[in-house]
This record gives C-alpha cells, sequence and structure tokens, in this order.
C-alpha cells in the first residue's frame, strides 16, 4: 500500500520554503516512487479547515529558486491551539483531518511557534516531522535555520545602499531590522555591513553610549554613523521590565518602537541630522540564496529518510555542519538566543562596533 504524506508551512513565509518542499518529495519519489504527497494549505489554519490538495510530481519542478510557499501559509498563534472558539476544537479538528487524509506523517515547516504546535500533534498521536525555517535563526538545537542566510544578505545590501546616502549627507542613519526576540540577523547584517552601532535585545543598551559612540566618529572626521537596531531591542532601564510594562511604558512617550525613540534621542542629543529606515518585509522576500537552496534540499532530503526509517516527533537540525534531528519536545517552546560570548559579538567589538553598553 502506498505511503502517503502531507506538507504544510505555518508562520511567517521566508526563502526556501519551497526548496525544502522540493527537497522532501523529491527524495521521497526517489525512496518510494508510489508515495502520495498531500498539500495543506495555509498552514494550520487549512490543518483546521481541512482544506488541501493531492500533489503531483510536476507541482514539485521549478520551485527551487521561488521565494515564498507554494502552500500558503498564515500565523495561527499557539498560544490559542487549545481554545475552543465559535464552537471549533482546532486540535480536534487537526487530528481529525489528518486522518481523513489518510496520513503516515505530516511534514511542518516553520519557526519557533510552528514547532510548538508541530509537538502538541505530535504529543496527540500524529506522525510529525519538522523542518525549521526563520530568518530570525533562532530555533534551539540548530546552528542555523534556512531563510537565515538569504535575510543576512538582504538587509546586507540594505544597510550598503544605506552607507551611500549617509555619507553624502553626512547623516546618522538608524535602520530597523526584523527580530523581536533574537538578535542574530541584526548581528550578521550589522557586522556584514559595516555597522558603527548594533542594538540586539540580548545586550540592552545606554543611549548615552550610543551617542558617545556616534560623537567619537563625528570627532575623527568621519561625519555620519549607521546604527543597525533590532526590532525587539530594548534599553538598561526597560530591561528591568516586564514586556507589558515596556509597551506602556513606550505607549506613554508616544513613541511606538525602540528605533523611532533610539532616532529622536540621537537627534536630540548629539544634534546629528538622523533618520530612520525600516526595510521590514523587504528582507524576508525573494528568492533563496545559493546557501540557502542547499541547506534546504539537505533538510528536505534527510527529513525524507528520517520518515522512511519511522522516525517521527523531531524536528532537522544542522549542528557541526552535520545535518542530524532533535526531539520535537526538546526543541519546543525554547528560544536559541545569541550568547553574550558569542564569537561574533567578540568579532564586532574587536572591530570596534558599539553595543551601546
Amino acid at each position: 500500500m502506498a505511503k502517503r504524506v502531507g506538507i504544510l508551512t505555518a508562520g511567517g513565509d521566508c526563502p526556501g520554503l519551497n526548496a525544502t518542499i522540493r527537497g522532501v518529495a523529491k527524495a521521497l519519489y526517489q525512496k518510494m516512487p508510489d508515495v502520495e504527497i498531500v498539500g495543506v494549505v495555509d498552514g494550520f489554519k487549512g490543518l483546521i479547515k481541512g482544506e488541501y490538495h493531492e500533489m503531483k510530481q510536476s507541482d514539485f519542478s521549478g520551485i527551487l529558486t521561488r521565494g515564498g510557499t507554494i502552500l500558503g501559509t498564515a500565523r495561527t498563534p499557539y498560544k490559542n491551539m487549545k481554545i475552543v472558539e465559535n464552537d471549533v476544537d482546532k486540535v480536534a479538528e487537526m487530528k481529525g483531518n489528518y486522518k481523513k487524509m489518510k496520513l503516515d506523517c505530516l511534514f511542518v515547516l516553520g519557526g519557533n511557534g510552528t514547532h510548538k504546535t508541530a509537538n502538541l500533534l505530535s504529543e496527540e498521536g500524529l506522525n510529525i516531522i519538522g523542518l525549521p525555517k526563520t530568518i530570525d535563526n533562532d530555533i534551539w538545537g540548530t546552528d542555523v535555520t534556512f531563510g537565515f542566510h538569504t535575510a543576512v544578505g538582504i538587509g546586507t545590501e540594505v544597510v550598503d545602499r544605506i552607507h551611500t546616502t549617509a555619507s553624502s549627507h553626512k547623516r546618522v542613519m538608524v535602520i530597523e531590522i526584523m527580530g523581536n526576540k533574537a538578535g542574530w540577523l541584526t548581528l550578521y547584517t550589522g557586522v556584514a555591513g559595516g555597522a558603527d552601532v548594533i542594538l540586539i535585545p540580548e545586550i540592552p543598551y545606554d543611549i548615552k553610549k550610543v551617542v558617545k559612540a556616534i560623537e567619537r566618529r563625528a570627532a575623527s572626521g568621519r561625519g555620519f554613523s549607521i546604527v543597525v537596531v533590532a526590532e525587539g531591542a530594548f534599553d538598561a532601564e526597560e530591561a528591568k521590565m516586564k514586556k507589558k510594562e515596556r509597551a506602556e511604558k513606550r505607549a506613554a512617550e508616544g513613541i511606538t518602537t525602540a528605533t523611532a525613540r533610539i532616532v529622536r534621542q540621537i537627534e536630540e542629543s548629539s544634534g546629528s541630522e538622523t533618520r530612520m529606515v525600516v526595510p521590514g518585509h523587504f528582507i524576508r522576500g525573494g528568492e533563496p540564496s545559493a546557501y540557502d537552496r542547499v541547506l534546504a534540499s539537505q533538510f528536505g532530503v534527510y527529513g525524507a529518510e528520517l520518515f522512511s526509517r519511522g522516525i517521527f516527533g523531531v524536528t532537522v537540525a544542522q549542528q557541526n555542519n552535520e545535518i542530524v534531528h532533535n526531539r520535537l519536545s526538546d526543541v519546543a517552546g525554547k528560544t536559541k538566543f545569541v550568547p553574550v560570548n558569542d564569537q561574533m559579538i567578540f568579532t564586532a567589538r574587536s572591530l570596534g562596533i558599539s553595543f551601546g553598553d
């Protein structure tokens, strides 16, 4: 009897999703030519609603270089998964549709929240294999996630282009990079782009030290500065507060983001003409880099291998350049933060980059 597997992509989109889908499918077809593959539409939302379609081998051709996801995606917060809304028991619906589709396994491509739901389904008795995607590179247990390398490249291009206008006008340019909890993307983008200041959530900053770093550059004859800020960055005072308290404090100040406040503070304290740049979703769009195409292919192939060996309740990872797997229960709910003694932090400091601490 032919094996039957489902694939879904959940959470935010990123480059490399289609390459991973392709890797899973092509490896499965090589191992078991009669395998049946089902595409679940729009992530867990589609699994809850029972929206899916049978896929053909031709569906996986020509997608290696495509950004986004051919299956569609949606954010379905884990915290709401066990809440019955409008008489819909989401967990029961997902389990029921898994059985309706007659699946032997469901491949789940996603980030931290997705992995929590994947683990929930695994604990409910479904055969689940995770594949780690996120531009934030913050999934515990893997050295790298697909999508991260491409996002660093795009972020670096943004910084490169801002450099020329910053130097021409002798401005301080503050560039906000996606990264609400972990600063990997901002850190690597800042180092690759030659930033003068990098602000990440793991190292609360002192705005006075940020301004001092900018003034030192100005005093040395370099009339412009590049400040790269993670959207989740906060200062030393905010570090003592809970998330809700930080939000209330910013609302009272009339500032909605850390970046907007930093821009205002730099301009008021230094007198330097300061501008904010928010590339936003531009960072996560477009085709995957060659590196991410290779990584995604490796992850997809390894996922297919896990399926053929009957290994479920796990997610694929890269550790020390080896493709391995971790238990979903070990990964779910954990975030991989940038260690303050990370080699890249040391590299940045050694280059004279300030972290405002």
